[in-house]
């Protein structure tokens, strides 16, 4: 966790506004020493996922408290775009949130709301948490609706018709597109690298600066990252912890099977 002085300090804002994509990728083992030893392999983000990981309130502080000794900065990922959910995650200390299955203006509405302290929205207040260093950011409630940013998930094709719309709502700091929802919802599911679903991904780049709002998205291989740089997202991932491991040791058993098959001759009887 940052020292006191720099609760209020969104570092994914500061980090966008330097040359160069960040790289990130997800956290799916739910384990706080996978998310620490990612942060210590060089990532710029970590994307803390509460939709799809089995992790409770205690097990995502403590994955939080373990990127806070990294250089990598953490994107929390929601369950869903709720009230409550906002809240406790906000008040874990997390500072980045990006709301999923968000399909139209309203619902961006909603989610910005969620995210901000009243007059600006409707997040509930207490005092001493960890977003506030436990008490120590005496200003934390006047400054906090600034230190928070809204990160958009777009994952079905009504809400990429609706971008726009989506991208001028204020208090919307950037968006994501989620190209493996996104392409089930295509009816190319598992195949992020259908040409009607890269097709889309290149029009979104294109859209997004047009308009000009930071958009991510997340890919597979880092052949498939590079192109999505070079069609302009402003923010990158790769795979997932999970997703890495499995493919290295999948390399290493392949690697090791035609030696086991074989095995040391004197073995045989």
């Amino acid at each position: 966790m940052p020292a006191p002085t720099d609760l209020l300090v969104n570092p994914f804002r500061e980090r966008l506004k330097k040359p160069g994509a960040p790289l990130g990728t997800w956290l799916m083992s739910g384990a706080a020493s996978t998310a620490e030893a990612m942060g210590r392999a060089g990532f710029d983000w970590l994307v803390l996922d509460l939709e799809h990981v089995p992790v409770d309130d205690r097990d995502a502080i403590g994955i939080l408290q373990a990127m806070a000794g990294t250089n990598a900065m953490p994107v929390t990922r929601l369950a869903a775009n709720d009230p409550v959910l906002f809240k406790r995650a906000l008040d874990m200390g997390a500072q980045t949130v990006m709301v999923p299955f968000v399909d139209s203006a309203e619902d961006a509405r909603r989610a910005v709301s969620y995210a901000k302290y009243p007059p600006e929205g409707v997040r509930g207040f207490a005092a001493v948490h960890r977003a506030s260093g436990y008490g120590t950011a005496k200003d934390y409630g006047k400054r906090a609706n600034d230190s928070v940013f809204t990160m958009i998930q777009l994952e079905t094709p009504k809400a990429v018709a609706a971008l726009e719309e989506i991208a001028a709502v204020p208090g919307v700091d950037a968006l994501f597109l989620g190209p493996g929802d996104l392409s089930a919802n295509m009816g190319f599911i598992g195949n992020v690298a259908a040409p009607e679903v890269q097709a889309v991904i290149a029009d979104v780049a294109a859209r997004c600066r047009k308009v000009g709002i930071p958009c991510g998205i997340v890919g597979p291989t880092p052949e498939m990252v590079s192109s999505f740089v070079a069609q302009g997202y402003s923010f990158v991932a790769v795979a997932s912890d999970m997703g890495m491991m499995m493919r290295q040791a999948t390399a290493f058993i392949q690697a090791l099977q035609p030696s086991l098959a074989k095995g040391f001759e004197s073995s045989v009887y």
